[in-house]
């Protein structure tokens, strides 16, 4: 919102930081803009600001309104014009509007794979993950992941990271490797040398 800016009767540099909608000025305490000062009326003039102009109405004042020297009864007040109430005189200064824009936290980038393919854990980068966060889903090998035991022999694997949830990485242990055809069978021949013993 735009201000006014003056020399107070101390000589400090003061400011009238302006309101959306009708701003009163004057000496008497009623206004949103107290001035103490004998050429001042008890309730001097009205500052509108609406739609990013700001239009001054003189209240009937004994000493009258002047914008840049000239006498208003009703006029635009334009940034870097002088309004005098009086014998006092302010500057209109337009305040820039600033929009902040927060800064987002930068996101780790993913982490290289190691030789054999696998994700490696964010803290031993030369080791295999065998964990990934639900929630932040970053990666941990099982010494870095944190072990929560629960009453009734439940265990739950947490992130050292955001505390959420980790679940096991299919392949985090290494490429499962495919049963043999011997392997396969292995129960079916344990059978058959039972079988042949009795």
């Amino acid at each position: 919102m735009p201000r006014l800016v003056f020399k107070s009767s101390e000589g400090h540099v003061e400011s009238i930081e302006l309101r959306p909608g009708i701003n009163r000025l004057g000496r008497g305490r009623i206004n949103d803009f107290p001035i103490e000062h004998a050429t001042v009326s008890t309730t001097h003039c009205e500052i509108i600001c609406e739609d990013g102009a700001v239009l001054v109405r003189d209240c009937g004042s004994t000493n009258g309104t002047f914008i840049n020297g000239n006498p208003i009864k009703e006029s635009k007040l334009e940034s870097g014009q002088t309004l005098q109430l009086g014998e006092v005189a302010m500057v209109l200064e337009a305040v820039p509007i600033v929009v902040a824009i927060p800064q987002l936290a930068p996101q780790p980038a993913p982490p290289a794979l190691l030789a054999d393919g696998s994700v490696p854990c964010l803290n031993h980068p030369e080791i295999r993950a065998r964990r990934r966060c639900t929630q932040c889903q970053k990666c941990f090998c099982d010494p870095c992941v944190h072990t929560l035991r629960r009453v009734g022999g439940k265990v739950l694997k947490l992130c050292p990271s955001c505390s959420g949830p980790c679940e096991f990485i299919p392949g985090g242990d290494g490429k499962r490797k495919k049963k043999s055809l011997f392997a396969s069978l292995w129960p079916f021949k344990k059978t058959l040398k039972m079988s042949r013993r009795k």
